[in-house]
């Protein structure tokens, strides 16, 4: 349309209502200005080569009786990194500073002007490793500020978000360049998350995790969310960190009970997807529990059951979550363990902890298996005594037939109408599930009621 050019509105409503063939549209950059060309259309060639962007994004367009559509195709592109180092509170390691930039030049800018980081972190986690986390900031005169919280599931609100979010505001931080970094638990992973998902829409964040269960879980995901109406997560957004930084050395100093809670979330991704990493469990479990997953004196890499135990956990959960990062596919094997738990875990808050929630969860699922011919018996057996030698409840008396119930209703009424139960179908193999009727449910509950009950 010439510059000036006023055409008569009566015609732009006479073509609109006229129906017409739907249309598609490309989106091209020049000189900072976003064009649409009709998919097809030869580009004109007043514009050089160099000048032009292609975006990945489309436009449709439908013209019928009633008016006019249009439909926006815009793929949504996600990088992160989930990165293992050693000694990372070293200040000669520069990995928790400039670990989450990729690209070099980028790379020479940051290391170029002044640096700044916002640290939300565990209080706990602050009185063990705090005064490491200043030297290390003070060693790279980075502006810094620590903030240490109470993040327990007691905490895990909106409340402690708000509180996060005026921190940062009142800190001002540049949302591109200088990433919130969360050191801590799950808990305190996920309240960051959600913060740095609210302000500004989207600030960059990093994640440092400290337990063992966040460490092969909540770390290498993009879900972030906080409690609400004492229901587990049930606000929350999909945004992954930067980077995550992951330092077994961490591990070292929370109580036995925390690294069997993580072994919790290992088993499930054992049982779904990695019969090595169940035998590896079975045959190294005290092991594990013993040393708290630090490589002992003159034990080469390769051999080493907790290096091989989390690289194992992470790459299977990092190969389901890949490709369904939002969740858009319902059917998860990853949420094995997760249908009855987050309901005994909020009702019994805080007598169990989230990894110990889920086993008991998966010790009852291992018995829906079993009386769906599923798992032979030694596979239920060998499941069971599995759980019991990494220290984790298999059984728990506020795990009613009721609650069950309940929570499988639940999981009906948000999972599109099926149940999509991931059931194990042997060890290191399952499938998702939508026929398990009433009857199977009450017979799993008698007999597992009848084994695991102490």
């Amino acid at each position: 349309m010439p510059a000036g050019e006023i055409y008569p509105v009566t015609s732009v409503r006479e073509s609109a209502t006229i129906p017409s063939k739907p249309k598609e549209y490309q989106l091209i950059q020049v000189k900072n200005t976003w064009i649409r060309i009709e998919s097809g259309h030869d580009i004109p060639c007043t514009w050089e080569e160099d000048q032009i962007i292609l975006s990945q994004a489309k436009i449709g367009e439908k013209v019928t009786d009633s008016g006019i559509s249009w439909t926006v195709q815009a793929p949504i592109y996600f990088r992160y990194k989930v990165v293992e180092s050693q000694n990372l509170l070293d200040p000669s390691n520069p990995t928790l500073l400039y670990g989450h930039v990729a690209d070099p030049q980028e790379m020479e800018a940051y290391q170029k002007k002044p640096q700044k980081r916002l640290i939300v972190i565990d209080h706990t986690v602050d009185k063990l490793y705090g005064s490491k986390v200043r030297r290390y900031f003070e060693a790279y005169n980075v502006n810094y500020k620590i903030l240490p919280f109470i993040t327990t599931e007691e905490t895990k609100s909106m409340d402690l978000v708000m509180r996060i979010l005026e921190e940062v505001h009142k800190f001002s931080l540049d949302r591109r360049t200088e990433p919130i970094i969360a050191i801590g638990g799950g808990v305190c992973l996920d309240i960051v998350g959600l913060a740095a998902s609210l302000y500004r829409r989207r600030t960059p964040y990093i994640r440092v995790p400290t337990t063992l269960l966040s460490y092969v879980d909540a770390s290498v995901g993009a879900k972030n969310g906080v409690n609400f109406c004492n229901c587990k997560n049930k606000l929350g957004s999909y945004t992954p960190p930067a980077a995550t930084f992951l330092d077994r050395s961490f591990i070292q100093t929370i109580p036995r009970r925390q690294i069997s809670n993580g072994l919790g979330e290992i088993l499930k991704m054992a049982l779904m997807k990695h019969k090595g990493l169940f035998e590896l469990l079975e045959r190294h479990g005290k092991y594990l529990l013993d040393t708290k997953f630090q490589t002992r004196i003159g034990v080469k890499s390769h051999a080493d059951p907790a290096l091989k135990a989390t690289r194992l956990a992470i790459e299977t959960m990092l190969e389901e979550l890949a490709p369904n990062l939002w969740e858009d596919d319902l059917d998860r094997l990853v949420d094995y363990g997760h249908v009855i738990s987050p309901e005994l875990e909020m009702k019994v808050l805080p007598a169990l902890m989230h990894g110990e929630a889920v086993n008991i969860d998966m010790a009852f699922m291992t018995y829906i298996s079993y009386v769906q011919g599923m798992i032979t018996p030694e596979e239920r057996h060998r499941t069971i005594q599995c759980m019991r030698g990494l220290e984790l409840p298999v059984w728990h008396v506020d795990c009613s037939l009721s609650l069950i119930r309940k929570a499988l209703a639940e999981r009906f009424k948000h999972s599109g109408g099926q149940m999509r139960l991931p059931l194990p179908t042997g060890l290191g193999s399952a499938e998702i599930f939508n026929n398990v009727g009433d009857k199977a449910i009450e017979r799993a509950f008698k007999m597992w009621e009848e084994d695991c009950k102490p």
